[in-house]
């Protein structure tokens, strides 16, 4: 088996409900379907699959459907926030509190139909303060781009 063989097989993936049980959101707040090609919490690539049934597309456009950047902004830090919670061992939901959003850019519209890829990069960790670089990608192409901060925390979110 060469080098590469053996990094993907270490790789792992976090299905709905595994995300669910480290997240507090919920639908329609939750915005990442599975992550897969999970590296710990340096590296991972949440998927969200955007259909037209999606809550936001009633007003934003009516008749030119598109996703909200700020949505986009919002699956790289869910995508980064189940990563870093999973990887300090967190043993049930925990919060995600937004400290910085850096860069952020956007390429082209995501509209119904696309598949969107979160890919988040482990920058730097402090504690339990981290860092990330976070590109979104819908076939190859990049259509959105940020670097988030973020503060985890074990604190239980309330019902």
């Amino acid at each position: 088996m060469s080098h590469d063989d053996q990094r993907h097989a270490t790789l792992e993936a976090m299905e709905l409900a595994e995300i669910m049980r480290i997240l507090p959101h919920r639908y329609p707040f939750l915005l990442i379907d599975r992550i897969i090609e999970i590296d710990g919490g340096n590296s991972a690539i949440g998927i969200k699959n955007v259909t037209a049934n999606e809550p936001y597309f009633q007003g934003h456009f009516p008749g030119k459907p598109i996703m909200p950047g700020v949505l986009m902004i919002e699956g790289m830090a869910q995508t980064a926030g189940a990563i870093g919670i999973r990887a300090q061992g967190f043993d049930r939901p925990a919060l995600v509190y937004f400290m910085t959003i850096d860069n952020a850019k956007f390429r082209r519209p995501v509209v119904p139909g696309d598949v969107v890829e979160y890919h988040v990069q482990l920058t730097k960790r402090r504690g339990t303060i981290c860092r990330y670089n976070c590109v979104a990608i819908v076939r190859g192409e990049k259509v959105a781009e940020a670097d988030v901060a973020a503060m985890l925390s074990p604190e239980e979110p309330e019902s």
